[in-house]
């Protein structure tokens, strides 16, 4: 794919006073402000300045591609990654089909990355900027002049705590970073409403246990934490697999072997897939698996797309409403 030579280049309009953003650990300066730092937003601990709307952008995930789309940033992208992670929605593919693509299946290796020369990458955890695993961090993209962005769920010390809430805190950041403050604010105000509408639909539907599984080839991972769960919760279920149970200590998933899945006995099971075959592979497994489970039983299996379940997507809401379907 050939790299973009025209990129959108807004610029933000000097000597009109910036308003604080109601987002919590965000906020923006006043005309004062000298032009190195027209802009900050507070992002797992670190403060980001922006002299200007980033015109260098790369998405690190498909589910940051959907939102980054949605506030008006693919004519600035210059990379994309981990595309065969998740299918983008078909407008939104076509958006972004000119934009090369970095990586396929994992984050992109530090010097591809480097190489487009960004000036903002924007991530759903900080697992992309391991430099252990060869990927460039957060500190090598600030001395090559670029910020990083990690969805607010997916920060290291909120990864296991996170919620669907999360989202309206990542809406309102990018907003302010690409001077999209009115989109974010329809963005966020649409979202609020869709899940009112969930939970209200959902106020005299009966309770479902729900258990949130992960399957590949035949190794089980169960979810108990973190936005995956919340987005559960947010749907009418109720988790058989609880985040205060200790081995959801340090990671929102465990692996577990069948037998403990099948004693909890879920009514309905949740599963993220990669496409249609990760989903009709993974249908095969439960069937087989636990053909006397009540969720199997009863024909509760719901597959939501696996970008949707990532920290900092618009997906989420929509999982939300898959999921509340699903189980209802």
């Amino acid at each position: 794919m050939k790299i973009r030579t025209a990129v959108k280049i807004r610029t933000a309009a000097v000597g009109v006073l910036l308003l604080t953003t109601a987002a919590c650990g965000t906020s923006v300066q006043d005309a004062s402000t000298p032009a190195a730092a027209i802009a900050t937003v507070d992002n797992c601990g670190r403060t980001l300045e922006f002299g200007s709307v980033p015109e260098r952008v790369v998405s690190l995930s498909p589910s940051q591609t959907e939102l980054l789309v949605q506030l008006g940033a693919a004519d600035a992208m210059v990379g994309q990654a981990q595309t065969d992670t998740s299918p983008l929605s078909a407008d939104v593919a076509e958006r972004v089909a000119d934009v090369p693509v970095l990586s396929t299946d994992s984050p992109p290796g530090r010097e591809v990355l480097l190489e487009v020369a960004p000036d903002f990458v924007v991530a759903p955890t900080e697992y992309e900027f391991t430099a252990e695993q060869g990927f460039a961090s957060i500190d090598q993209l600030r001395q090559a002049g670029a910020n990083a962005y990690v969805a607010t769920g997916g920060c290291a010390e909120r990864r296991t705590t996170a919620t669907v809430d999360d989202l309206f805190t990542d809406i309102t950041d990018l907003g302010i970073v690409f001077d999209e403050r009115d989109r974010a604010t329809e963005l966020v105000e649409d979202g609020r409403r869709r899940l009112d509408a969930v939970a209200a639909d959902g106020a005299d539907r009966p309770a479902r246990t729900v258990a949130q599984v992960y399957v590949e080839g035949t190794s089980l991972s169960v979810i108990g934490a973190g936005v995956e769960a919340d987005i559960v919760a947010r749907a009418g279920g109720e988790n058989v697999f609880r985040p205060d149970e200790s081995m959801f200590d340090s990671f929102f998933s465990a692996t577990v072997g069948p037998e403990e899945l099948a004693a909890r006995n879920p009514d309905a099971l949740v599963f993220a897939v990669s496409g249609d075959a990760h989903r009709e592979a993974t249908l095969a497994y439960l069937r087989a698996t636990f053909p006397d489970m009540t969720a199997v039983q009863e024909n509760r299996l719901i597959a939501v797309p696996g970008a949707d379940m990532f920290p900092g997507t618009l997906g989420n809401i929509g999982a939300v409403e898959t999921i509340a379907r699903g189980i209802g």
